[in-house]
């Protein structure tokens, strides 16, 4: 509960690397998410090369902390998983997958923002000739990771207005 409730956007970032093995638990945790069907069809690209990571910055405008953060995972998935003709669970299923990653870099002190990039056509086509992905998988969201530079006040969001009890 502490990293749910914690859990916030993160801008600026320090230089210092996120060590792999962080990394890794962090792609567990998004392995972890619910998925329809246990479709899982997922598959992460993550990015420590500055050239990379400064190239998103350059088709998405709300990227720009990408140019000070020393990771990124891009959460992508894979159509050929999917077992649900013409309905698109693989959205839902890879932004589980990416507040996996979020709440596990909470928990771990590292800072994190998403990054949207699907269901902007012009994001997704950037992203994969960026990344040379093949047509069939789709990019999702993007999370810029590292130590973070700037610390945000927790604040709670709960609005009892948005609550209903056995219907509206």
């Amino acid at each position: 509960m502490e990293a749910i409730f914690n859990r916030r956007s993160i801008r600026k970032y320090t230089d210092q690397a996120v060590p792999g093995e962080y990394i890794t638990e962090l792609l567990e945790a998004g392995m972890c998410a619910p998925s329809a069907g246990n479709e899982r069809p997922w598959h992460f690209i993550v990015i420590t090369e500055r050239s990379l990571l400064n190239g998103i910055t350059e088709f998405h405008d709300y990227a720009q902390m990408l140019k000070q953060a020393p990771a990124a995972i891009v959460v992508c998935a894979d159509l050929t998983c999917n077992k649900y003709p013409d309905i698109n669970y693989w959205v839902q299923d890879c932004a589980a997958a990416t507040q996996n990653i979020l709440l596990a870099a909470q928990a771990r002190g590292l800072g994190s923002c998403w990054l949207g990039i699907y269901p902007r056509e012009d994001r997704v086509a950037a992203m994969g000739r960026l990344l040379g992905l093949p047509e069939h998988i789709v990019t999702i969201s993007a999370i810029a990771l590292g130590y973070p530079a700037e610390t945000k006040h927790i604040r709670s969001r709960y609005d009892a207005s948005r609550v209903h009890h056995n219907g509206w």
